[in-house]
């Protein structure tokens, strides 16, 4: 038995999806955080000696380049006539198609300059404290300042630092003394009654007293707490009215947690740096609404080296004066260039769109509060400004907005299927007459429809860092 085997070519014609390489790494520079897009560009300009940076006053808006105070660009797009641009792969791309930062004068503010400015309280501790405490101290100082936990209280006992260390107790007394005497007032307290007496301490010292906190504070803190007053003027002589102040004077005048407001300290390593977020967008209050403005719009300006620019058009018209390998080089590392500059352009203006239209869609939410903050998905913003949502989730994926009130917030809080139970309940104590209990909390919120029980009112109210009650 033979078999014929029958070799022939036929064409059928076929359709797939392929994803061009200019739209992964347009995605990729889209997906890139402020501070890994700084990255990136270094990156780029160590490898690329086709691009350069450059300082020049850039439109916020488009990124070109203002000729003076007017972006020629936006105002034809203003009447209605869109310039033409090259494709990042044309050879003939207008190297002044740019990536955005305007020459601030220097008096200038910057809004950037309040975030990084911003100092850890262990920064701001070991700062103080050496230019108090001799070097030979220091580690001492060190090491209590990095046991210090998000309250401020001191989380370690004198004799096992000094153990540690290797050091005399009473070194490390000494050190604890000076690091108690510094500001915030109570901060490296060991509990909270400490605390409060060294504030206690440090009124007294400025002429402000109330002649029976110490005795109260010292002896009877938990009844303090739990309202027993009857019992300390009982027990001190005093009467219920005058505790009663002594109560007005330690909720008005004292801080139960004196390291609120700084930085954590990072207690995995001793030197407690914190890592800053910088926003990727900022927006700022004016007289006509809000402004928006792309952080990189006032970082950097990238463009197509003069001198490539100048060597790419000599390649066009007399081609044969170059070998073939510098017609290599020179095409490759320009077509790179024009392509990494179109990509940040295109990342600027994606920001910049989608912000301006959260801007519109949660006006109330900066006006008056997260309370304020309305229903918004990722899909309908891609909807309203006509981009895949994937392009939106892409966008705002890991970045931060500096907001008019100066914090830095996530783009995830603009998008919100309905108000966190949290944000309730801190705004009903932030605006309550008197203090509420957990019970009455809970009450309240079932009242608008959110069922909870006390106890869970109790778990959220203590992970906002909100005290009980009878403290507040």
């Amino acid at each position: 038995m033979e078999l014929e085997l029958d070799q022939s070519l036929e064409l059928s014609p076929r359709q797939s999806l392929k994803v061009s390489p200019r739209l992964v790494a347009a995605n990729y520079i889209l997906e890139l955080s402020s501070q890994e897009l700084q990255q990136a560009i270094a990156t780029e300009l160590s490898e690329n000696p086709a691009l350069e940076m450059v300082d020049v006053p850039t439109c916020q808006v488009c990124g070109s380049e203002l000729h003076g105070s007017i972006c020629p660009l936006c105002i034809q797009r203003q009447k209605g006539a869109e310039p033409q641009r090259d494709e990042p792969s044309s050879p003939f791309y207008d190297d002044r198609d740019l990536l955005a930062s305007p020459n601030v004068d220097e008096e200038e503010f910057d809004p950037l300059t309040k975030v990084a400015s911003e100092q850890t309280l262990a920064e701001r501790l070991l700062s103080d404290l050496g230019m108090v405490l001799p070097e030979s101290d220091m580690k001492i100082a060190e090491y209590l300042v990095g046991s210090l936990d998000e309250k401020g209280y001191l989380a370690c006992s004198v004799d096992e630092c000094a153990y540690e260390l290797e050091v005399d107790v009473q070194r490390v007394r000494a050190v604890l003394k000076v690091l108690q005497s510094m500001e915030p007032i109570g901060v490296g307290a060991r509990n909270l009654r400490e605390c409060l007496l060294i504030q206690l301490d440090y009124l007294e010292q400025i002429g402000l007293e109330q002649p029976y906190a110490r005795d109260v504070v010292s002896d009877y803190l938990m009844e303090l707490g739990e309202h027993k007053f009857g019992k300390i003027a009982h027990d001190l002589k005093l009467t219920p009215e005058q505790v009663a102040e002594v109560w007005e004077f330690v909720k008005s005048k004292l801080n139960p947690h004196p390291a609120h407001g700084f930085s954590a300290t990072n207690a995995r390593d001793r030197d407690t740096r914190q890592m800053y977020i910088l926003p990727d967008v900022i927006i700022s209050r004016t007289e006509g609404g809000y402004e928006v403005e792309v952080v990189e719009s006032k970082r950097f300006l990238l463009r197509i080296s003069p001198m490539y620019s100048r060597l790419s058009g000599e390649l066009h018209r007399q081609g044969t004066s170059f070998s073939m390998d510098e017609r290599k080089h020179i095409q490759q590392y320009v077509s790179r260039a024009k392509l990494f500059i179109a990509n940040i352009n295109q990342r600027r203006q994606t920001l910049f769109n989608i912000t301006r239209c959260l801007v519109a869609k949660q006006q109330e939410f900066l006006d008056q509060g997260v309370r304020h903050l309305k229903p918004l998905s990722r899909a309908a913003v891609a909807v309203e400004l006509g981009v895949h949502e994937s392009t939106v989730s892409r966008a705002t994926a890991g970045k931060y907005v500096m907001t008019p009130d100066g914090e830095v917030i996530p783009y995830s809080h603009f998008f919100t299927p309905s108000l966190s139970i949290k944000d309730v309940i801190k705004e009903m104590v932030e605006h309550e007459r008197s203090p509420l209990t957990d019970a009455e909390i809970a009450d309240r919120l079932r009242e608008k429809g959110i069922n909870i029980a006390r106890r869970t009112v109790a778990k959220y109210r203590m992970q906002l860092d909100i005290l009980p009650s009878m403290l507040r």
